[in-house]
């Protein structure tokens, strides 16, 4: 129950903070591109590297931190860059294969719910 109350804990000011950066640079923006959103992804896998990094290189942080920080914080500020983690991860391990994969197909995937999604709707 305490891992839920971190990561819940995480989740709302990652959530919070990504309206706000990504409304504030969206407003900024001149075309219809989605800059906020992509900007949000940008910072968020930069902060994940960040944080696998300390513990990488023996800088020690508690469990609960990290949980706070990875899981909680950058899960609600954007779960991008958990998928670019994993996706990291498995090329570190040398299942490239995997990993293009696992791009490819939640890409692909995501787009495909995302329609069948609409189409749900429009038929109720």
């Amino acid at each position: 129950m305490k891992e839920v109350l971190i990561v819940s804990i995480g989740s709302f000011f990652g959530g919070g903070l990504r309206y706000c950066i990504s409304k504030m640079v969206q407003s900024c923006s001149l075309i219809a591109f989605p800059f906020g959103t992509m900007t949000v992804n940008i910072l968020g896998c930069l902060l994940i590297g960040m944080v696998y990094g300390l513990t990488e290189n023996n800088i020690s942080i508690s469990p609960a931190l990290k949980l706070l920080l990875t899981v909680g914080f950058c899960g609600g500020f954007t779960t991008f860059s958990t998928f670019m983690n994993e996706s990291l991860s498995l090329l570190r391990a040398d299942s490239a294969a995997m990993m293009a994969l696992y791009v490819g197909g939640s890409v692909a995937l995501g787009l495909l719910a995302v329609f069948a999604g609409l189409q749900i709707i429009k038929l109720i």
